[in-house]
């Protein structure tokens, strides 16, 4: 895993050595994880909501959803 170096005002480094009980990578690599899966999250909201307005991408997805009940099974 790659190593970096990170410059913190002492303001910052007071508040993650409160917070971090111990590790200071840790707590600062789980804040992280954290606001990257946020944002994940976010964009992914973002992007179905453009989907569903997209009346093409509606279209599609009517004309899939009216064969979902035709019976035909993929697994045998």
């Amino acid at each position: 895993m790659p190593k970096i170096t990170v410059t913190l005002s002492e303001d910052l480094l007071d508040f993650v050595d409160r917070h971090s009980q111990g590790s200071r990578s840790d707590y600062i690599k789980t804040l992280l994880a954290e606001r990257f899966r946020q944002i994940q999250e976010a964009e992914t909201i973002a992007a179905l909501k453009e989907d569903v307005e997209d009346p093409v991408y509606r279209a599609e997805i009517a004309t899939w959803d009216s064969v979902v009940g035709d019976g035909i099974d993929a697994e045998e």
